[in-house]
């Protein structure tokens, strides 16, 4: 996959995708947001694939749109970042991150503000390194809560948070992210080492098929009752019964051995 403003490495079934314009902190862009459906759709049909995480290059992760971009816009020159046509899962602009089948983790390595910070809100683990700022930016543009963000950030950090992260557009540091619930945090020191740990230890260990059903009970049971997700899990269960990774799950703990999952 040929690529110009992002990074795509494999290990240990780790895809690590690296938004890559260090020089801007990685500011977004058209072409970023088309990499990154590009990369996150080529990672979801590889099955050596287990586990995606998304970081930045340099010392930020994303300082939210590329401020050109914005200017031309103001000007009506440009189409807004994001616009761009691309392969995608479900054709949404960040929310089809939600569609993607295999745990998509978010190691915010630096700053992140505006359409980043939306972009790490459907990843489904976000963790932040000690120092690393964490903003909005939307009210200081004269902008909203762009990109579904208004329903994804109070369901992570509770409505009074969401809104003063909102109206205040003050940045926060890893700490406080945490303490909001935001994010785990992590020490700077060795930071991208301990996520890539935390990733490859899901992708020895756990069964994709696994992996790929709890992603979609956990958002399908956001919008469903308490009857309708036990329900939904009861079918799910009698399900993975007759899986090739159930009998693999119970085989390789009475031998003694590593497993070694299909995702079927």
């Amino acid at each position: 996959m040929p690529f110009t403003e992002i990074l795509y490495e494999l290990k240990d079934g780790v895809a690590t995708i690296t938004l890559n314009r260090p020089e801007r902190l990685n500011a977004w862009t058209a072409t970023i947001d088309a990499e990154l459906r590009e990369a996150l759709q080529g990672a979801s049909a590889d099955d050596a694939v287990k586990v995606i995480v998304i970081t930045g290059a340099g010392r930020g992760f994303c300082a939210g749109a590329d401020m050109g971009g914005l200017q031309g816009r103001t000007q009506g020159k440009t189409p807004p970042p994001g616009s761009a046509s691309a392969p995608s899962l479900r054709g949404r602009r960040l929310t089809y991150i939600l569609d993607v089948p295999k745990p998509v983790i978010a190691a915010i390595n630096g700053p992140v503000a505006g359409i980043g910070l939306c972009m790490t809100l459907y990843c489904d683990i976000r963790f932040v390194a000690e120092g690393a700022k964490v903003t909005t930016a939307f009210a200081e543009r004269g902008l909203i809560a762009e990109y579904g963000s208004a329903w994804m950030l109070p369901r992570l950090v509770g409505p009074m948070n969401a809104l003063m992260m909102f109206y205040s557009a003050k940045p926060i540091d890893g700490a406080a992210a945490a303490e909001l619930g935001f994010a785990r945090l992590l020490p700077a020191e060795g930071f991208r080492e301990a996520v890539q740990a935390f990733a490859a230890q899901i992708a020895a260990r756990s069964s994709p098929r696994s992996l790929r059903i709890m992603k979609r009970q956990i958002y399908n049971a956001l919008s469903q009752s308490l009857p309708e997700a036990a329900e939904i899990s009861e079918t799910e269960m009698l399900l993975s019964f007759e899986s090739e990774d159930f009998k693999e799950g119970v085989a390789h703990f009475i031998e003694k051995r590593p497993a070694i999952f299909t995702g079927r």
